[in-house]
């Protein structure tokens, strides 16, 4: 009897059993709710958000731009002087009134300083001496042809009266070119005051003239200097090796650290016809736009001769680069915390930025600082 119920007990414990393994064998899959881990990507480093690596990196959009035909040269803004005025007494005077300011707008012909002036006073009195001085012998000369016409005067004053007027007009020529001298840019003169102005619209970009001093005709310096800031040039001292890839009407392309990431564009105007014997270098002017008036003269600048404006490319900084031996990579942003490295082939290279060929587009996120912690990275297995 008690070897019926040890058996009856052993198969009621057996089928419990079952029936528990039974349920946790249909609850299993539904447990496992702990995702997989990615499978690495060859070339790929993840980070988790969050990551202090993520610190450390900067990552940037990459512009296109021309490419340049060889690397930046330094260059100098300068005035343009076809759009220039460098203002100078032409005569010897004081100046007594000042009505333009360093930085002033002012049009052509716009009035800067008065200046008093006697030797224009006396030039201006001497051509009035000499114009009713001419009236006059041209009276004279008509009453006694007049006289003569009516046979009461003899010949003889008729011809001496001809030649005093003659002598009167030589006088008058006289004085007139010497007030010419004395104002060549025939400025407006009230009394001995001289009006200075301007032949230029511009900007005063310099002003060495104060009230109550005293001027003349050689002043080693001018006294304005006017121009137009919206038309400047770049001095380039280019190589002398490279002086067969440029002509002029090139374009060129100037940057300056006063405006980071900002080009300025421009062409080549005039090429020097001599070496300078001392840098072995040649002078080269290009014009520029600058039309914000962003550049001043005097700064210095960058400026890269573009081999051809409809050749584009997209640019980077030299700090994206990681280099393996004769191959360049850079690490591409696919999405937050994921980097990709990727080769590329460049088209030029300078000291700052490189011109990728083949690779990259337009706008793609990529390490510009950094990148050799990503390298790293990835090196180690991570």
């Amino acid at each position: 009897m008690k070897s019926f119920a040890y058996f009856v007990a052993a198969a009621v414990a057996a089928s419990v059993c079952f029936s528990v393994g039974a349920i946790w064998a249909k609850r299993k899959p539904e447990a496992a709710v702990f995702a997989l881990p990615r499978p690495k990507e060859r070339g790929v480093v993840r980070f988790a958000p969050g990551a202090p690596q993520l610190a450390m990196l900067a990552v940037a959009p990459l512009p296109t731009m021309a490419v340049p035909l060889a690397e930046p040269l330094n260059a100098r803004v300068a005035f343009d002087e076809s759009h220039t005025a460098r203002v100078s007494s032409p005569i010897s005077g004081r100046i007594v009134e000042l009505r333009a300011q360093l930085g002033d707008r002012v049009p052509a012909g716009g009035l800067l300083a008065l200046i008093d002036a006697p030797d224009l006073g006396a030039a201006a009195a001497d051509l009035a001496k000499a114009q009713a001085d001419e009236r006059r012998k041209e009276a004279a000369l008509r009453r006694v042809q007049e006289l003569h016409d009516a046979e009461v005067a003899p010949k003889k004053d008729l011809e001496a009266a001809a030649t005093d007027l003659v002598q009167a007009k030589a006088e008058t020529a006289r004085a007139a070119l010497r007030l010419a001298n004395l104002n060549p840019r025939r400025a407006k003169i009230i009394g001995q005051t001289l009006h200075l102005t301007t032949p230029v619209g511009g900007v005063v970009a310099e002003r060495r003239a104060n009230p109550g001093m005293e001027v003349r005709p050689d002043l080693p310096e001018a006294l304005f200097i006017v121009t137009d800031v919206t038309h400047l040039q770049l001095l380039v001292d280019l190589p002398e090796q490279h002086v067969g890839k440029i002509a002029v009407g090139q374009p060129v392309a100037a940057e300056a650290d006063a405006w980071p990431g900002e080009r300025f564009h421009g062409r080549i105007e005039r090429i020097a016809p001599v070496v300078d014997p001392a840098t072995r270098r040649v002078q080269v002017r290009c014009s520029v736009e600058n039309l914000d008036a962003k550049l001043k003269p005097e700064m210095y600048a960058r400026v890269s001769v573009l081999a051809d404006e409809a050749r584009s490319a997209v640019r980077l900084p030299n700090s994206a680069l990681v280099t393996e031996g004769l191959y360049s990579f850079v690490f591409v942003e696919r999405e937050p915390g994921v980097f990709e490295k990727r080769k590329i082939e460049l088209a030029v290279q300078d000291r700052e930025f490189s011109y990728v060929g083949a690779g990259l587009v337009s706008g793609e996120r990529v390490v510009v600082r950094g990148a050799l912690l990503l390298n790293s990275e990835l090196a180690a297995g991570t």
